[in-house]
């Protein structure tokens, strides 16, 4: 059995350093109430595919889908409140 090796370098290198950044990781912690808002939308949606939507159901759906947009917009009132360097006041 032959082996096959590679006889060219690998145009695109491989990261070292896969680990998000703080940076990275203070994004998401500040975005955390909007995915965790969504995912619980999306859990009341799934619950709807293979049943009829009861009173219950629909509710259940209006109030996640009032928490997305309240998480949404907290978020977006906090990323407008603050300024970067350089920037007009």
């Amino acid at each position: 059995m032959k082996f096959i090796a590679a006889r060219q370098t690998r145009v695109t290198p491989f990261p070292v350093d896969l680990e998000p950044t703080d940076a990275e990781l203070d994004a998401i912690e500040v975005e955390l109430p909007l995915i965790l808002a969504e995912v619980d939308l999306l859990d009341a949606l799934i619950a709807m595919l293979d049943r009829p939507v009861s009173e219950f159901d629909a509710r259940r759906i209006r109030r996640a889908r009032n928490r997305v947009l309240a998480a949404r917009r907290d978020l977006t009132n906090r990323s407008a409140g603050t300024t970067a360097a350089g920037d007009a006041a």
